[in-house]
């Protein structure tokens, strides 16, 4: 529950000092409805920004959109996705992630953009132009009962190629506000100013610059410590947990990977679909030895302009039996939804190794149905 007191926040375990709260108090009191666009170094506090400012925006708009480009430490998704999400409940404890189902996404494959910035940022401007389509206002409309603000949060990567692909989002974006995070570490920030002006030309955006905040005035905890590849393992099993009743018991790794070894999987005839791979090349022959007891994006190729297939979620491949005709895919994904689908997208998310490792568990994941 939030609390205030003594010039700060409190929102769980989590103290927001002064200064980000007067910040987070300026993006959400001006109008026409704001779209924030949140930057900084890695572990400078983006994301403990971005919700403090989604809880904000919430206290005078009934809801707030949510664009996630970290594909490498998503919000509300498992990682490599994209993704649009609408909120409309304050979030209680800053300390606790939560899954959503988001209004749109895309399955990027990948914990970084390293490897293809160029569809990386499309798939970007996809989102904020579905979002500009569907909830920015242009004129009237007034606080509270109309238009949909927009928090925009990103990676930490701020050098080379990071930092143009940051310059570019903002210019296509074009957001109402800049918040920008600064680092005790100077060589590691990004340039002082509106950085992503062209010799004073460019979109006017307010520029807010705070510092970080590692401990508060009373040296309580501000920022949630991250250890980056134990996260995204837990959000892909947080993810594929939903393929059970909440109320089931499944408390331990070795009993989630033991329920997932048992749980029947959905039969996908191969002849419905069609297989992608991303960031690489595989021989046709090697195909379906690639794709087996795998991660991979389920999605529905789409035949509007802008040609990018909207994934529905992720899949476990199972198995793969090439006499049959079929592939066996673990989903929490509703049926209704995994019955659009019609390509599957491979990329590197990997399933997590120590669901892999649990006695007994290995064998239904890497299982021989892979005929020659």
């Amino acid at each position: 529950m939030a609390s205030f007191g003594d010039n700060e926040l409190q929102f769980g375990n989590i103290f927001i000092p002064e200064e980000w709260s007067d910040a987070a108090d300026s993006v959400a009191t001006t109008w026409p409805p704001p779209v924030a666009f949140v930057c900084g170094p890695k572990n400078s506090g983006k994301t403990t920004f971005s919700r403090l400012l989604v809880n904000v925006l919430l206290q005078r708009y009934k809801k707030v959109a949510y664009l996630d480009t970290d594909v490498g430490q998503t919000e509300f998704t498992p990682p490599g996705l994209l993704s649009l999400t609408t909120i409309d409940k304050i979030t209680s404890d800053l300390s606790i992630p939560c899954l959503k189902t988001p209004e749109r996404c895309f399955f990027f494959g990948d914990i970084s953009s390293k490897r293809d910035p160029k569809t990386y940022l499309a798939y970007i401007f996809a989102l904020y132009d579905h979002y500009r389509r569907t909830y920015l206002l242009s004129n009237g409309g007034s606080p509270g009962n109309a238009g949909v603000p927009l928090v925009i949060n990103t990676t930490g990567w701020v050098k080379g190629i990071g930092y143009d692909i940051l310059v570019d989002m903002i210019k296509h974006i074009s957001p109402t506000h800049v918040v920008k995070i600064y680092i005790s570490a100077v060589n590691k920030n990004l340039p002082a100013g509106a950085f992503w002006l062209d010799d004073g030309n460019g979109a006017a955006a307010t520029l807010i610059e705070v510092n970080s905040a590692r401990q508060d005035s009373f040296n309580r905890s501000v920022l949630v410590q991250k250890d980056a590849c134990l996260l995204r393992d837990l959000r892909v099993m947080a993810y594929f947990r939903q393929c059970f009743p909440s109320d089931m018991k499944i408390t331990t790794i070795k009993e989630l990977s033991r329920a997932l070894a048992a749980h029947p999987p959905y039969e996908i005839p191969i002849s419905s679909i069609k297989i992608k791979h991303l960031h690489c090349e595989v021989p046709k022959s090697e195909v379906f030895y690639s794709l087996n007891a795998t991660i991979v994006g389920l999605t529905v190729d789409s035949e509007g302009s802008e040609n990018f297939p909207d994934c529905m979620g992720l899949g476990i491949v199972r198995a793969i039996d090439t006499f049959k005709h079929v592939l066996y895919v673990i989903t929490p994904v509703p049926k209704s939804s995994l019955q659009k689908v019609d390509l599957l997208l491979q990329g590197f998310i990997k399933i997590p190794t120590c669901l892999l490792q649990v006695q007994g568990c290995i064998s239904p994941y890497m299982s021989a149905d892979v005929l020659p």
